[in-house]
C-alpha cells in the first residue's frame, strides 16, 4: 500500500517546480531555449565565415587590408553580431540547464560549465577579430611600416580563427554531454541524443584543424541532422510536461533519501 502511494506521488505533476523558473512550464522553457538556439546559430559564424570569406584574399595581406578598410562597416558588423550571439548562447545554455537538472545534476552542471567556457572563448574570438581593423587604422608613430601593419593584421585574423576553433571544441564537448542527458531523460526522443554525440565528436576534431577541415563535409551533415533535429523538436514540441514532472519528482525523492 505504501509503495502504491509513493508511485502516485512520484507520477503526480509538480507545478511548483515550474514556478521556480519564472512560471514557465518545461514545454515553454524548451521552446524558449530553441528560440535562443536559433538566434545564436547564424550570428555566431557571421564574422568568421561570411565577412572574412568576402574580404580575405589568400596569400595577400595587402589586398586583404585594402578590403577591410574599404568595407569597415561590414567588418564591424562581423564583430558586433557574433558578440551578440554570445548572449543568446548563454541564455540557451541556462535554459537547457534548467530543463535537464532533473536528469543528472553532475553531468548537467558539467555541461553548463563547458558551454560557459565555450561562450567565453567565443567572446574572445570576437574581440580578437576586431584587432586587425584597429591595427590597420592605427598610428604607431612610425614604429611599424604599412606592410608590417598589414602582416600583423593578417596574423590576428588567423589568431581569431584559431580561437573560434577552440570554441568549437568546447561546443562539441557540450553536444556529447547534452546527447547523454537526452538519452537518459525520457521526456525527449532518444534519437536526438544519439545524433548529438557523434555531432559533438565531429566538432571536437577541431583540436586538430587540418583533420577537421578534411572531414568537414561529414561533420556538416552529422551536425545538420543532430542540431536541426534538436532545434525543430524543441521549438515545435518542446518536452513532454508529464514525463518531465515525473522525472523531477523522482529526482527530488532520490535527493531526499
Amino acid at each position: 500500500m505504501t509503495e502504491e502511494r509513493d508511485q502516485v506521488i512520484l507520477s503526480r505533476p509538480r507545478p511548483e517546480l515550474a514556478e521556480r523558473g519564472g512560471g514557465l512550464s518545461p514545454k515553454a522553457r524548451a521552446r524558449l531555449s530553441a528560440l535562443f538556439e536559433a538566434l545564436e546559430g547564424f550570428p555566431a559564424v557571421f564574422g568568421q565565415t561570411f565577412v572574412l570569406g568576402r574580404l580575405v584574399v589568400a596569400g595577400s595581406a595587402a589586398a586583404t587590408a585594402h578590403n577591410v578598410l574599404a568595407s569597415e562597416g561590414l567588418y564591424r558588423l562581423g564583430f558586433a553580431i557574433p558578440l551578440l550571439a554570445v548572449g543568446f548562447h548563454i541564455a540557451w545554455a541556462f535554459l537547457f540547464y534548467q530543463l535537464f537538472r532533473v536528469v543528472d545534476r553532475t553531468i548537467n552542471a558539467l555541461a553548463l560549465l563547458v558551454m560557459l567556457v565555450g561562450c567565453a572563448i567565443q567572446a574572445v574570438a570576437a574581440v580578437i577579430y576586431l584587432a586587425p581593423l584597429v591595427i590597420l587604422q592605427g598610428n604607431f608613430g612610425g614604429t611599424l611600416t604599412i606592410p608590417q601593419q598589414q602582416g600583423l593584421a593578417m596574423a590576428f585574423m588567423k589568431l581569431s580563427g584559431a580561437a573560434f576553433n577552440a570554441y568549437l571544441v568546447f561546443f562539441g564537448a557540450w553536444c556529447v554531454l547534452a546527447g547523454y542527458l537526452i538519452l537518459r531523460c525520457r521526456f525527449m526522443p532518444r534519437i536526438i541524443g544519439a545524433l548529438l554525440i557523434p555531432d559533438g565528436i565531429g566538432w571536437m576534431l577541431y583540436l586538430w584543424p587540418p583533420l577537421a577541415t578534411m572531414l568537414f563535409p561529414v561533420i556538416a551533415v552529422v551536425s545538420g541532422a543532430a542540431e536541426f533535429s534538436l532545434l525543430l523538436w524543441m521549438l515545435i514540441f518542446g518536452v513532454n510536461n508529464e514525463r518531465w514532472y515525473q522525472r523531477a519528482a523522482a529526482a527530488g525523492a532520490t535527493t531526499a533519501t
